[in-house]
């Protein structure tokens, strides 16, 4: 019974944590500033169109702007239009919305992956847009704006959503962590923010994933990096100091060895473009030191002190965003990093 009560309370840290209310929203503050500004003139749109990368927080603001605008449950709907895209669901909206809200002054329909829906049934939403009942107001979502017609984009209220910030990821991340009664590392926390990539739900995802192995109620980078199937981070100062000695077999040898331990490549790349990132500023920007060190382990931040000025560049970091780019689409996954590897070497030794 225990174990079962403790699975049910970390079984879905996103949902716990999703925010109920506007002074809970983080990294949208320009979306809330507008939404509630509007409301507080008393100006509501007939429909708003919330657009950004998945994860940000987007179906959580329509939740709060549909309680703002004292809509009871029964007249909230959220409808999933990956799954409702056909015409004949778009007509059964277009009655739908016809009937007067139960207990509210608005019916809302929150449309969550607008984008979805087939032009079919694009036309026949536009129908309801245009000449939308005085008691409903449509707030849609979208991942993929650019799939959403101009002819619905313009019929909305937009608001773009921004991924938060890798600081801001871990601040939320680490504060999560705190609440579950959890200990956990500056490290492990921005190192979540990185693989998260953006994202709330993935972070805490990553999180949950994490805290279901920890046994002594302190989360390790370890830890992180073993849930993750991110290589060791060692691998990734091992990459830097080859690029620092134009040492192409030091760094071949450590891709290989994060490849032999299965290691995500897309993850490898990342935790060594975060410590170019780094290297790079020390360097540029002094007074950004003690930032950069409470985003970095006590090791990892010593390791980037001792590297040269000339180890690290703005044209390093170039080179291997253009590899990792190229990931994705390779055959190999770490043939791009051994590539970025080869040819900042043999730039460096000419």
């Amino acid at each position: 019974m225990k174990s079962k009560e403790k699975q049910e309370t970390f079984s879905a840290l996103y949902r716990k944590y999703r925010p109920q209310e506007w002074g809970e929203v983080v990294g949208q503050e320009h979306v809330v500033e507008a939404l509630t500004g509007a409301l507080a003139l008393g100006r509501v749109s007939h429909a708003y169109l919330f657009a950004g990368a998945r994860g940000t927080g987007k179906t959580s603001v329509a939740r709060i702007l549909a309680h703002a605008l004292k809509t009871a449950d029964i007249d909230l709907q959220e409808i999933d239009a990956a799954s409702s895209r056909k015409i004949e669901d778009a007509r059964e909206l277009r009655e739908a919305v016809l009937s007067l809200p139960f207990e509210s002054p608005y019916k809302v329909y929150i449309l969550d992956e607008v984008h979805m829906l087939t032009k079919e049934a694009f036309n026949a939403l536009l129908k309801t847009l245009e000449e939308p009942p005085a008691h409903v107001v449509f707030i849609l979502a979208t991942t993929e704006l650019d799939k959403v017609p101009e002819t619905i984009i313009s019929r909305c209220e937009l608001h773009s959503f921004r991924k938060p910030s890798q600081k801001t990821l871990a601040d939320i991340i680490a504060r999560a962590a705190k609440k579950e009664g959890y200990e956990m590392s500056r490290a492990s926390a921005e190192l979540i923010a990185l693989l998260g990539d953006g994202s709330f739900r993935d972070a805490y995802g990553i999180l949950q994933k994490v805290i279901s192995i920890s046994a002594d109620k302190k989360i390790s980078e370890e830890e992180v990096l073993r849930v993750t199937g991110a290589p060791k981070g060692e691998l990734a100062n091992r990459v830097l100091l080859a690029l620092v000695e134009h040492n192409v077999e030091k760094g071949l040898a450590a891709i290989a060895e994060a490849t032999e331990a299965h290691g995500d490549m897309k993850v490898f790349a990342k935790l060594i473009l975060q410590k170019m990132r780094f290297a790079l500023l020390l360097r540029v920007a002094p007074e950004m030191e003690k930032e950069i060190a409470r985003e970095l382990s006590e090791a990892d931040f010593a390791f980037l002190k001792k590297i040269p000025a000339s180890g690290i560049t703005s044209h390093t970091l170039l080179v291997f965003l253009e590899y990792y780019d190229l990931i994705g689409r390779s055959h190999l996954p770490h043939l791009p990093l051994e590539l970025a590897v080869i040819k900042l070497c043999d730039t460096q030794n000419k």
